[in-house]
């Protein structure tokens, strides 16, 4: 019989793990949370200390049973659930309530491999205080947010509607930008290129003009444009300087989990929800045809750029032997981590970067394969050589006018051998052996160009991962559930690829802005990420934390319940039932009509958008849906009858001309 009961969080841990640790332990998983705030109510005593009211989950009872019976007659307990703040958390709870009378003891460990699981077993240690107020703190204000907020949702604007800390906030980015997209005016400018040409010399240059009168200069319109290429072609060009420069652009940082998700999304098109699912399956463990199974990569919830010495130093010799000392630096890279980081974890890596992606390629599915390439790549580059660049300006001289040719040359690949970067751009050639200062140059063409300025782009899940980690809100690990939230709730819908805000998010956005300023400014929600940071770090204690949050917080809350208004937004169209307008309602599937006399009339329709379905022979009209992945479609009145879908509505045809 086992003496030893282990408990990991997930059923996929258990096979891999138990065949390291032997017949001397018992490796069973706990599925997750089993103790947690109840559902139906805050749990949180508002009035004593904050103290959390925390229940066994009911759709755990199971577990938590069959827990207990696995842990009579054994002497100790060893708690392996995950390697952060939350994993601790739901440690802890778990011993409250199997381990009371055994030896129960925490274990940590950030990769799944034979070496790293025994090195934790044979350090143990306590349960860390600081890690479970933390979390607790983190918990029980994002409770008394969400749950106190989303009520006054519920009650001036309707059903399914949900507030948030952090999602609020990621929410107010997302409109703001949509708004600021929408009141853009572009502004017309003007640039002039020339192509030039060196006696001798086959090639064009073609450079841009930089300034006017050593100063530099907006041609803002046709006219101001036609005057100064009138003036250029009577002018005489010649080569006034030649500059020439190295740039070295070092390797960039191992992955952290927003960088992961960013990358993932750039390269590979995934959304954060499926690079997180991946990174799960490769931590967790994939059996690699020898009937073991072996975690490929580290946890992959962390904010740190660390990196085991021992990690370093086989990534170094992996480096040497496969590309040469000249892609080796004489010492390796560092990193340096924002302040926040929790310093004990590492960067996302390979667990042994020996193991190549052709090596383990039979054994990974397709986007498995792909993820794992991705981060064995940018670690392995992240040890690597800068690469360098040789880059040449030519400047032009022609009267009052300079111009300038810029190119560059790869001289040295350096890391991107191995990994280039997302923003890597290939730059025209320049030869500056051909150009000397004084060279008369003959112009061949004057190329003036019409522009317009463009407005800020909207959100791609990877660029609001990356704002949300640059202002400091939230934690990596929680943005896959706050970006599938927003969409689910509605309030922001994917258009290829990118967060477009709805009618619904607007609304939201507007009523949380105006009567809960701070929970939606950002640097507030940032200011209070410091604070939580503090309470894992011993500097702040957390009831004193939500004793200072909650005061204002209440009286806000209290206003807002007297004063927002019922949102009621009617339409002109009347409900076929009780003659009273229809009025638009956001539910499960978009935005539908309801009778405004609900609940006495419960009429519901969907949402036409008033043009016909194009369909030959149907008479029905294109009603707005949504797809499970939160993106808009449009779909006949008369479904199933008529089955026409379409991504966009379809354009007005044109009357024909009469003969």
């Amino acid at each position: 019989m086992a003496k030893s009961l282990v408990i990991v969080e997930s059923p996929a841990k258990v096979k891999t793990i138990n065949k390291i640790l032997g017949s001397s332990f018992k490796v069973t998983s706990s599925m997750g949370h089993l103790i947690d705030l109840p559902k139906s109510t805050l749990g949180v005593d508002l009035e004593g200390d904050f103290a959390p009211t925390l229940i066994v989950m009911r759709d755990k009872q199971k577990v938590l049973t069959k827990l207990k019976k696995e842990s009579k007659g054994i002497e100790n307990i060893y708690i392996a659930t995950d390697p952060d703040r939350e994993g601790e958390a739901i440690g802890w709870n778990l011993a409250n309530h199997i381990g009371k009378d055994k030896n129960v003891y925490r274990v940590e460990f950030h990769e799944i491999t034979k070496e790293a699981v025994k090195k934790a077993f044979e350090k143990p240690r306590k349960f860390d205080d600081k890690l479970i107020n933390a979390q607790v703190a983190r918990r029980v204000l994002d409770r008394i947010v969400g749950y106190q907020i989303s009520p006054v949702l519920w009650k001036k604007v309707g059903s399914r509607l949900s507030a948030g800390r952090v999602q609020s906030v990621a929410l107010r980015l997302i409109v703001d930008r949509e708004r600021a997209i929408k009141n853009f005016n572009p502004q017309e400018y003007w640039q002039i290129a020339v192509d030039l040409q060196k006696k001798g010399v086959e090639d064009l240059l073609t450079a841009q003009l930089e300034k006017i009168n050593n100063e530099k200069f907006e041609l803002k319109s046709e006219s101001e444009s036609r005057k100064v290429v009138e003036a250029l072609s009577s002018e005489t060009f010649k080569v006034s300087n030649i500059t020439k420069r190295e740039v070295r652009r070092n390797a960039p940082a191992p992955f952290i989990t927003s960088t992961l998700q960013q990358d993932a999304f750039s390269k590979l098109g995934y959304n954060t929800s499926k690079t997180m699912m991946i990174a799960q399956q490769l931590y967790e463990g994939i059996e690699l045809g020898d009937g073991e199974s072996v975690g490929l990569i580290t946890y992959m919830r962390t904010d740190s750029v660390n990196i085991a010495a021992e990690a370093i130093g086989k990534v170094r010799a992996f480096i040497a032997d496969n590309y040469g000392e000249k892609y080796l630096p004489a010492e390796p890279n560092k990193f340096k981590s924002k302040k926040s980081a929790q310093e004990a974890h590492e960067a996302i890596r390979p667990t042994d970067v020996f193991r190549r992606p052709q090596d383990v390629k039979k054994f990974l599915d397709e986007d498995q394969l792909k993820l794992y390439e991705l981060i064995w790549k940018r670690f392995v580059s992240c040890q690597m050589m800068p690469a360098v660049y040789q880059n040449t300006k030519v400047e032009i001289t022609a009267g009052i006018y300079k111009f300038g040719a810029s190119g560059s040359v790869l001289a040295f690949d350096g890391y991107l051998s191995l990994y280039k970067d997302a923003e890597e751009e290939i730059q025209e050639k320049i030869d500056p052996s051909k150009y000397a200062i004084d060279d008369p140059l003959h112009l061949k063409e004057i190329k003036p160009t019409q522009h317009f300025t463009k407005p800020p782009a909207r959100y791609s899940e990877a660029s609001l991962v990356k704002t949300l980690e640059e202002e400091g809100i939230g934690r990596p690990s929680t943005y896959a559930s706050i970006i599938v939230t927003l969409v689910a709730r509605n309030y922001v819908q994917r258009d290829r690829g990118y967060f477009k805000a709805t009618e619904l998010g607007m609304l939201i956005c507007d009523l949380l802005v105006e009567y809960f300023s701070k929970i939606m400014d950002v640097g507030f929600t940032a200011k209070m990420e410091g604070n939580l940071d503090r309470i894992e770090e011993g500097d702040l204690q957390y009831v004193a934390l939500l004793k200072e949050f909650y005061q204002p917080f209440k009286e806000e809350l209290d206003y807002a319940m007297q004063n927002i208004e019922k949102t009621n937004l009617l339409t002109d169209k009347t409900c076929p039932e009780c003659k009273k307008p229809l009025a638009v309602k956001w539910g499960r599937k978009g935005r539908f009509l309801s009778c405004s006399g609900f609940p006495e009339c419960r009429h519901a329709q969907a949402y036409g958008v008033g043009v016909a379905c194009p369909q030959e022979g149907c008479d029905g009209e294109l009603v707005e849906r949504r797809s499970s992945r939160g993106a808009t479609f449009y779909g006949c009145s008369q479904f199933p009858k008529c089955r026409f879908i379409a991504n966009k509505l379809p354009e007005p045809q044109k009357e024909k001309a009469e003969e």
